[in-house]
């Protein structure tokens, strides 16, 4: 038995359409004692000031002191990623002479 058979499971998960939810059935609302069996499960978490595009030639030129120009604005909300899912928007704050990140919107998954 291969180190990735021991991690699978044998058998697939249910098909989607089988839960309440998917089928179009309220589901009942899921509760923190629910979820204790995750709570250890380590995420990664992201939060993105903007983004640029260019060239390999201009990436290479980069040195100390270059300033690299970001599709957004000073003031605009920052991307708040978890697992590379975007879950929320912010505005970049001082803690104690860290940065932190004051929530403005949470981002409703459609799945």
């Amino acid at each position: 038995m291969s180190d990735i058979d021991k991690i699978l499971p044998e058998e697939p998960p249910a098909p989607a359409a089988e839960t309440p939810a998917a089928s179009g059935e309220d589901a009942a609302p899921v509760t923190a004692t629910a979820l204790e069996a995750v709570y250890d499960v380590p995420v990664r978490v992201s939060a993105v000031l903007g983004r640029s595009r260019m060239a390999i030639a201009d990436l290479l030129s980069i040195s100390s002191g270059t300033v690299l120009e970001l599709d957004r604005k000073v003031g605009e909300a920052i991307d708040v990623f978890v697992n590379n899912r975007l879950v929320a928007r912010g505005e970049v704050v001082l803690v104690e002479e860290r940065l932190g990140i004051t929530m403005t919107e949470i981002i409703k998954s459609d799945k």
